[in-house]
């Protein structure tokens, strides 16, 4: 958020006060401001002033990052990535859509799952017109976004599932945890674990009591994957008490939620939290340092990097992205203002598409969005051979970044121009709800833009926007 930025943040002022088991009056006289002034700004009729952030902090002891932390921001994105669907045509202003994010979550949030019926309704209508043609084929449910956005409004952090990993890291202790996770596996649950040329990433046999791991993955890999199987056989009473909470609509989403959850344990038991922002801080997050002090790889670090938002102990905030090579995002996760196209492509412009073309280095870009935000992003190849000669080899590049306010804090800012305006490269989200008019690489119109042609003029572009 710039300095001259307003903080209208109604609905978290609620939330506090609510957590808090205050009335309006108490809260006000806490806060030091008038009945009236509190209702106003609870509303957003006005934004919260410097004076009552203090207060809350002073005071009544609460995380004032909660203000700002991007929900209404990220909520924003979404609506107007949704919007772009042509389906509705003209879009509202950018105005009313704060609003209805800002004064009205709950009616966003209906409104975005809404459009995702929408487009599932669509998807099975098309599947059905293949399926006249075939017996055997079946209506496919639609599960992965319903997952992908339960992590992406719980900021990409699970907290009860957080502290229970760290508490588990803490009482395996340390030395190679590879082995020690062997051991542990043994000595409570009778469990073997050993490698195996033509085993998947994991197979646990519950009846042999036998955990199988694939020789060729590399010791991140399977350290990973016991740890996983870790929180299926001793959290699983905690992770179907979160699928409980998160009330998800299919058995499908729940089962992929269920493996996103233990992922999740996995990750934090590899990384804890305490622990690794430590280290992290220490080493001003350099990814390959930090993927050596703790036996991870680069691609772990970076996603436990974007999941630091735990209240009270917030990290830098960052963004996480893997993408494959036709560009399709596989993860995403931002703490920061950039959100990542929900529906279509990313912009060809950020440099995380590049890192295919540089095998083994680490790109680095100073980059701009057409809300003024500026960011230091950082992307590399990511390889995972499969074994064998004959094996296929998966390739993803990751992306990860912070907004330029925290670049300090990383080790790859030290000899950028930080200051240089010309430096950054114009970036957006989707060619859709981006706002650039002269930008090269645009696939698509904006929707909210009129649009031009004239028969005897061409351009990069075969168009004009108005």
């Amino acid at each position: 958020m710039s300095a001259n930025a307003k903080l209208y943040a109604g609905v978290k002022l609620r939330e506090i006060r609510t957590r808090l088991k205050l009335t309006q009056a108490d809260y006000a006289a806490k806060l030091g401001i008038s009945l009236s002034y509190l209702s106003q700004m609870e509303n957003n009729h006005r934004p919260v002033s410097a004076g009552v952030v203090l207060a809350l902090a002073q005071e009544l002891g609460a995380d004032v990052t909660e203000l700002a932390a991007g929900s209404t921001e990220r909520m924003v994105a979404d609506i107007r990535e949704a919007l772009a669907d042509p389906v509705f045509g003209t879009a509202p202003p950018l105005g009313d859509i704060q609003l209805l994010a800002s004064n009205a979550p709950n009616l966003a949030r209906s409104f975005l799952t809404l459009h995702r019926e929408l487009r599932e309704t669509q998807e099975r209508l098309a599947q059905v017109n293949e399926a006249l043609g075939r017996e055997d084929a079946a209506l496919a449910p639609l599960p992965w976004e319903e997952v992908r956005d339960f992590f992406h409004y719980c900021d990409n952090y699970i907290d009860a599932v957080d502290r229970a990993a760290e508490h588990f890291a803490a009482r395996l202790g340390d030395g190679e945890r590879r082995s020690a996770l062997a051991r542990w596996l043994e000595t409570r649950h009778g469990i073997t674990v050993a490698t195996a040329a033509d085993a998947p990433l994991r197979r646990f046999d519950p009846e042999a009591r036998h955990l199988a791991l694939a020789a060729h993955s590399a010791g991140a890999t399977q350290t990973f994957q016991i740890l996983h199987q870790i929180a299926l056989i001793e959290h699983d009473d905690l992770l179907e008490a979160t699928l409980d909470l998160a009330r998800f609509r299919t058995e499908a989403a729940r089962a992929i939620c269920k493996t996103g959850l233990a992922n999740y344990f996995a990750g934090a038991a590899l990384l804890p939290y305490a622990q690794f922002l430590g280290r992290a801080q220490e080493l001003r997050h350099d990814l390959e340092a930090l993927a050596g002090a703790f036996d991870a790889s680069i691609e772990q670090v970076g996603q436990r990097l974007s999941t630091l938002q735990r209240t009270g102990a917030k990290g830098v905030p960052f963004f996480f992205v893997r993408v494959d090579q036709a560009g399709t995002i596989t993860k995403r996760h931002s703490a920061t203002r950039l959100q990542f196209a929900r529906f279509g492509g990313g912009c060809p412009l950020w440099n995380v598409h590049q890192a295919f073309e540089t095998p083994g280095r680490f790109l680095r870009q100073l980059a701009e969005t057409p809300d003024g935000a500026r960011y230091l992003c950082l992307a590399r190849d990511v390889s995972k051979p499969g074994g064998g000669f004959r094996a296929p080899v998966r390739r993803y590049a990751i992306g990860l970044g912070c907004e330029i306010a925290h670049a300090g804090a990383l080790v790859y800012a030290d000899d950028l121009d930080l200051k240089n305006a010309a430096a950054y490269q114009p970036i957006g989200v989707s060619c859709r709800i981006c706002e650039r008019r002269d930008c090269h690489q645009r696939a698509v119109p904006p929707l909210e833009r009129p649009v031009t042609v004239d028969p005897n003029s061409r351009d990069v572009l075969p168009y004009r926007i108005g």
